[in-house]
Formats: structure tokens, sequence, C-alpha cells
């Protein structure tokens, strides 16, 4: 499969790199990494690494801005659904190629590589730079070696195998990477960002279910002058709380207008009640969009009773 996607890459001129809304660092660095290595593989074509980004990453790169394309190759990355995708003329692509690592939801119609046993889009892209003719240098290493870190919380999930060290032992031996530049740049944060977590620390509400959450809106981002994607972006920073089993930071995203919702699970799976509310991810970290804050309620409940059911069933298994 990595030798189709290889050939239908060099097949065009024209490649526009998209991904899903609500940027991530696994999202943007592989877009970046296979942008820069596209063209370093390809000098004269015209790559393109689309969506809308964010201000707290930005020292990964900058993307492109969105523009009318012909003929041209449409590579969507780190998405299972189209509705998910961070660029609306997706239709006009003369072919597509899909690369992800979450579990299927819908084909886009084209090459598509799916491996949900991986634990990043950048572990699926470390493979395919080495499977194939595809070149890479010590930057496009390092915003894999960046976007992988960040989507497998530092190798703390289940997703990390055997082969997942065994590639990252690859990378480090051949492009030498300084792993205490990335992790500065990965996890330095403002010191308002800092005091939005306290405030949430403080502020969350939990569930006799073991469900903590909060509504973020506009007016407390506002008031601690934080990036309304920067409370999303904290979610793996409440993941060892003894009382708590599941955890939602809902905020208000007043620039795109809509509502942010990111979720994380040590147990319940999630994903599904995710896609109701024009969502979706992993089993037990997963994200939605919302028309309102009002919404947010619903999603709630409904996680809250899906959680309830949980513990009955983990309590009935103990007993027998």
């Amino acid at each position: 499969m990595f030798k189709k996607i290889y050939k239908e890459i060099k097949k065009y001129n024209t490649i526009v790199i998209a991904r899903h809304i609500g940027v991530d660092p696994d999202a943007l660095s592989s877009q970046l990494a296979l942008k820069e290595s596209i063209k370093l593989t390809f000098p004269n074509k015209k790559v393109y690494a689309i969506g809308n980004g964010s201000t707290k990453f930005s020292y990964m790169g900058k993307l492109d801005k969105l523009e009318e394309y012909d003929n041209f190759l449409l590579i969507v990355l780190d998405t299972p659904d189209k509705k998910r995708i961070d660029y609306k003329n997706y239709n006009n692509a003369k072919s597509i190629i899909k690369i992800d690592h979450h579990p299927f939801i819908e084909s886009f119609g084209g090459i598509e590589y799916i491996d949900d046993k991986a634990c990043s889009t950048c572990e699926i892209l470390m493979e395919l730079l080495l499977k194939t003719k595809l070149k890479c240098n010590e930057e496009i290493a390092k915003l894999l070696y960046c976007g992988l870190v960040s989507d497998s919380n530092r190798f703390l999930f289940d997703s990390c195998t055997s082969k997942t060290f065994s590639l990252v032992s690859t990378y480090l031996d051949k492009y030498h990477l300084t792993l205490s530049n990335i992790y500065t740049s990965l996890y330095l944060r403002p010191l308002k960002e800092v005091r939005l977590e306290g405030y949430i620390s403080l502020n969350m509400k939990v569930t006799d279910n073991g469900v903590a959450y909060i509504i973020l809106t506009n007016d407390i981002i506002t008031k601690f002058k934080a990036d309304s994607a920067s409370a999303g972006n904290m979610i793996n920073n409440f993941n060892f709380i003894d009382e708590i089993l599941v955890w939602i930071i809902v905020t208000e995203d007043y620039k795109n207008d809509n509502v942010r919702v990111n979720i994380r699970s040590r147990g319940p799976e999630i994903n599904k009640i995710a896609e109701k509310y024009n969502g979706g991810g992993h089993a037990l970290a997963s994200g939605a969009r919302l028309s309102s804050i009002n919404e947010a309620e619903s999603l709630i409940s409904d996680i809250d009773y899906a959680t309830e059911i949980y513990i009955k069933k983990e309590s009935f298994k103990n007993e027998n």
C-alpha cells in the first residue's frame, strides 16, 4: 500500500494536504512533515498544507492559504470522516489519499491506509518514509517525532507498541534529534495557560459516576487571554485523577463560531457518543463540535449515562 501511495504522489504536480478541523500537534506535524518530504523528493511539485492553524503551534511551521486548485491530488491525514476535513472543497480533487489512525467511519473514495493500531498519524508517516523513496531530513524527523509524542502523551497510551519504539529508535539513530529541544517547544507554556488550567482544576464539576466536566465560555477564555484551542489541549493534563473516569472540556470558540469538546476516558468508550455530536475519534480519546453551549448538557448527560452502565458492568464482572 505504501508503494501505491508513493506512485500516486509521484503522478501529480499539484498536491494539497489537509487534516481534521481543530488542529492538534499530530495532525499539524504530519501535514507539514509530509509536505516537506514531498518537496524534498520532488522539488518541482506544488505542495500545499492547508487548514485553520493555531498560534499555539506556530513553532512547527506555517500553513498555506486556502485557494482553488486544478487537477490536484488531495491527501487527507488524521481524519476518519468527511465532515471533519478542514477543507470544504475536497470534492474538487482529482484523486484522494486518506492516511489515518482512527477507527474506520467512512470511505473517501480513493486510496486509503488506515492503521487504528498506530499511536498517531506521524507513526504511519515514519513507516511510509522508510518504505518508499520519499525523502526525510532532520527537520522532517523532528516534526514526526513531535506529533507522535503528543498523540501518545509521551508514550503513555496502550497504542504504543514495539513497532512504535522501533520506528522511533530508527529515526533517533538516523537523524540525531535533540529531544530536550523538541519537548521544550511542545510543552513550554505561557503563564496565562497555567492559570487557566488552575481555574479548570478548581471549577470542574464531577458527577456521582465520576464524569468531570467544565464549560468554558468565551468570557472565561478572554479573561485569561488564552487561545480557545489552549483549553482543549490541556485535556491530557487530567489523566490521573483517582475519582474521575471520564473528563470533558467544553470550550466556546467565538472566532470560528462553534463549541469545541475534548473528551478522555479511563474505561467507558466515548467515540460513538462523540460521533452523535459531530465528532468522533478513539474509544478512549475523542472530540466533538457543537453548534451551541446548550448542546453540551445533552452530551455530558449521554456520557454520564454510558459511564453509569460501564460501572455496573465492571461491578458485575468483579462479583463473578
